[in-house]
């Protein structure tokens, strides 16, 4: 579809959440389809993770997004579906790849939406390619568990807060789930969470640096449980890291059922951001260094920096690789 106003910053680039809940809503169209295409106990495909995905060029007002996607690999509850988007300039025909994702669907069914289903098997072209699959679930069933163990984090406001600091640019905001954000089986879609994450860590880099910001990255998303509607969720954002040209940016939702529902307060989604700051002219600028002031904040600054470092050097070791003959 092609990009509007509303899908885009002052400054004319598609908000990355916008991009993400396009993402979203592709793989839960393939991963459903795909799910019910034996027929059998009809169901829906929940998202349950969204692998690291790079933003690799902005998007303007005026483009025209295109979304595909395909299913890699299946097990026996679970879809993996990777997403391409490709931006298109109608005036003069130019297209480009914007971004790639990997997602992670289960099937629900319809009747009972605790009971997860059986996935249809997928037929590989190669045994490779089922392996490679296998390894990459292993992967990332790992790296939920790990994630949800040390999801206790709170945002806790700061009084008077100096520039600069996590307390000065943390951000909240809080919604109340309706029908419209939600699937058929009454939880909120995984593109409308993302979409709100997006708009609180915009909001806190933006209240760091004052500058036009623009999503360049977006660690694994993990989504620990189902938010039901009718649920009041809080999205909340604190800066974690900077490098000279960086923002990272710790974002999570809590929900609290809201009707009809005893269910105390819980963690649901968790995830770092990255962003960059531009210039009116879209140039990289660079970025106040965090001022860090609490023992908990040092060690947050220190466990980023090494997330950075570590993608630093993978992505160093892509383009020496695609540089060799």
């Amino acid at each position: 579809r092609i990009m509007r106003p509303d899908d885009a910053n002052v400054v004319g680039n598609v908000h990355g959440g916008t991009i993400l809940k396009m993402i979203e809503e592709a793989g839960a169209i393939i991963s459903t389809r795909h799910c019910n295409s034996e027929g059998g106990e009809p169901c829906v495909a929940a998202l349950a993770r969204v692998e690291r995905t790079d933003f690799l060029s902005p998007m303007c007002i005026g483009e025209v997004a295109n979304v595909s996607a395909e299913i890699t690999y299946t097990s026996r509850h679970s879809v993996e579906v990777q997403v391409n988007v490709m931006s298109e300039n109608i005036l003069t025909g130019a297209k480009k790849v914007t971004n790639k994702a990997t997602l992670w669907y289960v099937p629900l069914s319809l009747k009972n939406v605790n009971k997860v289903l059986e996935v249809p098997p997928i037929q590989y072209a190669r045994k490779e390619q089922e392996d490679e699959g296998k390894k990459r679930y292993e992967e990332q069933k790992l790296d939920r568990l790990e994630t949800k163990q040390r999801n206790g984090d709170v945002i806790f406001p700061v009084i008077n807060p100096e520039p600069h600091t996590v307390g000065y640019s943390q951000s909240s905001l809080i919604h109340l789930v309706g029908p419209s954000d939600c699937t058929l089986l009454g939880f909120v879609h995984g593109g409308v969470t993302m979409k709100l994450m997006d708009e609180v860590a915009g909001i806190v880099a933006a209240r760091h640096c004052k500058t036009n910001i623009v999503t360049a990255s977006v660690d694994a998303i993990n989504f620990h449980e189902k938010i039901k509607k009718g649920s009041v969720i809080t999205i909340s954002g604190r800066m974690t890291f900077t490098s000279n040209k960086s923002m990272e940016i710790e974002v999570f939702v809590d929900a609290d059922p809201f009707v009809d529902e005893p269910r105390e307060r819980y963690r649901a989604v968790s995830a770092f951001f990255t962003y960059v700051s531009l210039s009116k002219e879209g140039k990289p600028l660079p970025v106040p260094q965090l001022l860090t002031e609490t023992e908990d904040e040092k060690r947050r600054f220190e466990e980023g920096k090494g997330r950075y470092l570590q993608t630093k050097a993978k992505r160093q070791a892509q383009m020496q690789q695609a540089a060799q003959p």
